[in-house]
């Protein structure tokens, strides 16, 4: 994943634009075997290499691939690792997750949301505090988000039952007057806290919220500090995203020229240094091979789904400066995630300070779209092999550090989770994924209005694939740009009509030429409204699919 103003998060040069001015539970299924060596002189393939590895593993031993030259590339474990067994105690309830920007949360309306197979609502009160409730009324179940505010309560719109404060139910139109509503009737609440501009709940219910598990991310406190944050709802399991989030080696490849830092002739292998190892993550550092392998870059790694990337570096004037790439990612279901990304710099380029947010904006949701064809896929076979990703995976120790740091982690806590993919160990879904046949509300309502490559007023189901369905319904300020390049497209183009006509009825050619001269221009700025609007709705499609 590259940054929206970057090459990407981890992988920043002298010539990125906004840096410079110039235990095992039962359900766990465990893939543990007894591990002889055995060794093969060359691989010809990777298929070859999966076959051996299976066959291996039928045989209880373990295969260690090698080159010619005999030096070991792949990330093998040793046996002794492979015997260990370390699991801690988890429970993925007792964790603070990022919900929504605090910007983007609408004030005339509720916003359903998921954290795995939990559906919340999110709403403002009439005194605008951020209240966040069980996505379901007590009375027949229905979801609270297809309902509306009144007077700063949340009503349900099947029945009018009406909810405030601490969940209590305060209106049912049904009883009789002096009839008093049922204690019962009211609503499971969630805990949540707006910190540094995004909002986060805490999903368990019995344990009381831990205010020490509350991210805070110094560089983002710092004053001056300026950040381009955006939201992306993605077709894919918030592993496989922090995965890809975590892979500086794709960069140069997948996102080759989507700005001038990213360049395929600049793949080259990568040194990693793992500094810290803890119950509730990872970090370390990373530098390229041809430059000495320094580690300038910094990556951490925090419990449940926050992964940030830091660097400091001097400007010219000896004033040292900060940047960080901040990645918040929720999981919303069974393959299925939410981004929160967040990129910010204490110093600010031209570049950042002309350009719009929007075009920020959409430059991100077209690297997203650049790897989704392969994450997609990659979610689909974790799915259909129901095996750990040692059984899968061949992870080079020269670009895939990071994503056996992350796998073996999941070993540690993923019989916590609902469902998990470790390096040896998987625990599968329990519950069906839920599919939304007709889903409703807020987000649906909008994207309604917008299909999936970049019409105006033409009806579309909501679809994650659809890049105003994955990013511009949540992103207030991409919203309002669209709605104002489709109003000026508008206004141009009958505005080029009437010029056109003025210009056939009028006698003087030099007034007939003065009116379509206006009316080309009109026609051409209508033009680059269209070509704005289609920047903020239109997938990325790689030339070499195209049809």
């Amino acid at each position: 994943m590259a940054a929206p103003f970057l090459s990407s998060p981890l992988q920043l040069t002298s010539t990125s634009p906004i840096l410079f001015s110039k235990l095992t539970p039962t359900n766990q299924i465990q893939f543990n075997q007894r591990t002889t060596t055995t060794t093969t002189t060359t691989c010809t393939s990777s298929n070859k290499l999966r076959l051996l590895r299976r066959s291996a593993a039928a045989a209880g031993t373990a295969v260690t691939d090698q080159t010619e030259g005999g030096e070991d590339v792949l990330l093998n474990p040793t046996p002794e690792e492979e015997k260990r067994e370390e699991v801690v105690d988890y429970d993925w309830t007792e964790e603070w997750y990022p919900l929504y920007l605090t910007r983007d949360v609408p004030d005339d309306a509720p916003l359903g949301l998921t954290v795995f197979d939990r559906q919340i609502v999110l709403y403002r009160d009439g005194e605008g505090t951020l209240r966040c409730y069980e996505d379901r009324c007590p009375h027949r179940l229905a979801k609270l988000s297809e309902g509306q505010l009144i007077d700063g309560r949340l009503e349900c719109l099947y029945h009018g039952w009406q909810f405030e404060g601490d969940g209590k139910c305060v209106k049912i139109p049904q009883l009789p007057a002096s009839a008093k509503i049922p204690k019962v009737a009211c609503v499971k609440t969630y805990e949540v806290k707006d910190s540094q501009g995004v909002v986060w709940v805490w999903m368990s219910t019995k344990t009381p919220p831990d205010p020490e598990k509350l991210p805070w991310f110094e560089n983002f406190a710092r004053p001056g500090f300026y950040d381009i944050s955006g939201v992306h709802e993605l077709p894919y399991d918030h592993s496989i995203l922090l995965e890809n989030l975590m892979d500086p080696a794709h960069v140069p490849i997948s996102h080759d020229r989507t700005d001038f830092t990213a360049k395929r002739e600049d793949a080259q292998p990568l040194v990693f240094d793992v500094t810290e190892r803890t119950n509730r993550g990872f970090a370390g550092t990373w530098g390229r091979e041809k430059e000495g392998g320094k580690g300038s870059n910094l990556l951490r790694f925090s419990a449940p789904c926050v992964l940030q990337n830091n660097r400091e570096f001097e400007g010219k004037d000896g004033v040292k400066n900060y940047f960080s790439g901040l990645f918040l990612c929720r999981p919303t279901g069974q393959g299925k995630s939410m981004l929160i990304v967040r990129f910010g710099v204490t110093k600010r380029s031209p570049l950042v300070q002309v350009l719009p947010l929007w075009f920020w904006h959409q430059n991100a949701c077209k690297v997203f779209e650049q790897d989704m064809g392969f994450l997609s896929s990659q979610n689909e076979v974790l799915m259909k092999e129901k095996v750990p990703t040692k059984e899968l995976y061949l992870n080079l120790k020269s670009s895939d550090t990071w994503v056996a740091e992350y796998r073996k982690w999941m070993d540690k806590v993923g019989h916590g989770m609902p469902y998990h993919f470790g390096h040896r160990t998987i625990s599968l879904p329990k519950v069906p994924p839920v599919v939304e046949h007709a889903p409703a509300g807020l987000i649906a309502g909008l994207s309604a209005s917008y299909p999936a490559k970049g019409g105006i007023g033409i009806m579309q189901a909501p679809n994650l694939a659809n890049r105003y369905f994955r990013h511009v319904i949540h992103c207030r300020s991409c919203s309002k740009v669209i709605k104002s390049f489709e109003l000026w497209k508008n206004i141009l183009s009958g505005a080029a009509v009437a010029l056109t006509a003025l210009a056939i009825l009028v006698v003087s050619r030099q007034w007939k030429a003065v009116l379509l001269g206006s009316a080309a221009l009109c026609s051409a700025s209508a033009y680059a409204c269209l070509r704005a609007i289609q920047m903020n709705t239109n997938n990325f499609i790689r030339t070499h699919r195209r049809l």
